[in-house]
């Protein structure tokens, strides 16, 4: 079974500005990878991550977009529903929507849904979106 990470592991995984959680985070990861196992990332966990991102550490868009790309590629680490982070990536790219509202259209149309009905005028933009 897969060990799953919490937005507090990957972020310091990634920020690096703690340098003993950073090693903390590193060890752990690296353990799971020497067992032959990967690392789980939820949606949840992918979508709080860029939040914090974003608004403490002030990551642009682009290298945003660079560094959920890396964790897609990364053979140590297993993202839930990755065809829909992909989709929300594309969509994202060209959209002034946030980033969980490309991801949360992604979803639900990958499990069925015709559209997300919602009041954000920028998500109401993107396809998969109605306004209400």
């Amino acid at each position: 079974m897969m060990l799953g990470i919490d937005t507090n592991v990957l972020v310091r995984f990634l920020v690096r500005d703690d340098p003993a959680q950073f090693d903390k985070a590193r060890t752990l990861i690296k353990s799971e990878v020497s067992h032959g196992k990967r690392v789980f990332i939820n949606q949840l966990v992918l979508q709080e991550t860029e939040w914090v991102l974003r608004s403490r550490y002030k990551v642009t868009k682009q290298q945003m977009m660079d560094t959920l790309s890396a964790l897609l590629e990364a053979p140590d680490v297993q993202l839930e529903d990755e065809p829909a982070v992909e989709e929300a990536l594309y969509v994202w790219r060209n959209a002034t929507a946030d980033f969980a509202d490309c991801l949360i259209s992604a979803r639900n149309r990958r499990l069925g849904c015709r559209a997300t009905a919602s009041f954000d005028v920028k998500a109401v933009k993107l396809p998969g979106f109605v306004g209400v």
